[in-house]
């Protein structure tokens, strides 16, 4: 079956997790992402917390699936004309170099428009390639710290929290795909390419805009509140039974949501109950209604506590652990969570596409090995069994 980017031919040069997210989802809806990597080496992920000294890590397998790997000496004057030929075939090349290091290596935005005016260029940097901090590097946390996000969570009384979802680097990859198929499609008009720029500070503070618009409300910083969800009271969360560490789920209630949740809760004779009718009353009493709520919740486990509410139309989801995630019976209906066969690891389990098209569904295949695709692509561009192997003998790839 045709994919939604079919015949769409990516050359990436990313490593570690920005730049390989873009990629992996652009692989998943169809385009051909050839993964180039330095010979011998590879990208820094299939290392990073290995749990095996034989295979690929994990972290390496959660961003690489469904691309091709060509290993390929970017400084060795054949390996470059390698490139060259391969960039001359391909409608997107994603890079997330350091500052500077893509136009010593001779391929800059302007060399790539001579080599392929129709070519999108696409390029992920830690603060963008202009501005004052355009020379800084970053990482997930700086990323968080630059943006924003980690001054509003925690709670009142803590430090500034980092928090685990990779908004810096994940988010920033995710933004940089609307760059990319944007680009794309105007290309249909031009008929040339561009540069699309994303910059891990930019996709966190685009991600935060709440909190800002609140600054913007209030004339002052955001403060850190814990798991309170603005003034919304039930809006946080409640212990549940048996009180281990992930046993909590997260109630929400609009007005209207009020009634039906004392009704949920068997507490009817609240309900008209002056210290608790509207959203400012609970408000002033919040001590009292998370009280009330914990109370009821505290003595059921997460999961039946959801499905109650849920049946009553109250918003509320149950806290799950990874391990609950990884086993979550809805997230494998829906093939967010699959099995995936790798030649060295066999049978693992991974995330699946979040992005879900009716015409073009996702088959999430395994992370290349290094260089595998090696000989299968050098052949697509033309190049015979003898020079392949007069290439690798000279290190070019």
């Amino acid at each position: 079956m045709s994919k939604a980017l079919t015949g769409i031919r990516v050359v990436d040069l990313t490593n570690n997790q920005a730049g390989p997210s873009c990629g992996q989802m652009l692989a998943w809806l169809g385009a051909d992402v050839i993964k180039i990597e330095e010979p011998g080496k590879g990208d820094p992920a299939r290392h990073a917390m290995a749990d095996r000294a034989d295979a690929d890590s994990l972290f390496f397998l959660a961003f690489n699936a469904n691309k091709r790997s060509l290993t390929l000496n970017l400084k060795h004057p054949r390996g470059a004309d390698v490139f060259r030929s391969l960039l001359k075939t391909a409608d997107v090349l994603l890079e997330n170099f350091g500052p500077g290091v893509i136009e010593r290596l001779g391929f800059g935005y302007p060399a790539l428009r001579q080599i392929n005016p129709r070519l999108v260029y696409a390029t992920i940097k830690g603060f963008g390639s202009y501005g004052p901090y355009r020379d800084y590097k970053s990482y997930e946390p700086i990323a968080q710290a630059m943006g924003g996000a980690m001054t509003v969570t925690g709670v009142p009384d803590g430090p500034p929290t980092y928090v685990w979802p990779s908004i810096g680097d994940s988010g920033t990859g995710m933004h940089c795909v609307i760059g990319i198929l944007a680009a794309l499609m105007q290309r249909h008009t031009t008929g040339e390419g561009q540069q699309v720029e994303v910059s891990m500070q930019d996709a966190v503070v685009n991600l935060i805009r709440v909190s800002l618009r609140d600054h913007q409300r209030l004339g002052r910083p955001m403060e850190r509140t814990g798991n309170q969800l603005g003034a919304g009271v039930p809006g946080t969360t409640y212990r549940c039974a048996p009180g281990g560490p992930n046993d909590y789920v997260f109630v929400f209630v609009q007005q209207q949501m009020w009634h039906p949740l004392l009704r949920a809760m068997g507490r009817e004779d609240l309900v008209g109950d002056a210290r608790y009718e509207t959203a400012d009353a609970r408000w002033r009493h919040k001590a009292e209604v998370d009280a009330l709520v914990e109370a009821w919740t505290s003595t059921r486990g997460k999961h039946d506590v959801m499905k109650i509410l849920a049946g009553a139309g109250v918003p509320c989801g149950a806290c799950l652990d990874t391990g609950e995630v990884l086993s979550d019976p809805h997230l494998h209906a829906r093939e967010m969570i699959v099995d995936v066969e790798h030649p060295v690891r066999g049978r693992y389990v991974t995330v699946g596409n979040p992005v879900k098209l009716s015409a073009s569904p996702t088959t999430i295949g395994p992370s290349p090995l290094l260089g595998q695709h090696r000989r299968e692509i050098l052949s697509e561009l033309g190049y015979g069994d003898d020079e392949i192997a007069a290439l690798g003998k000279d290190g070019a790839i």
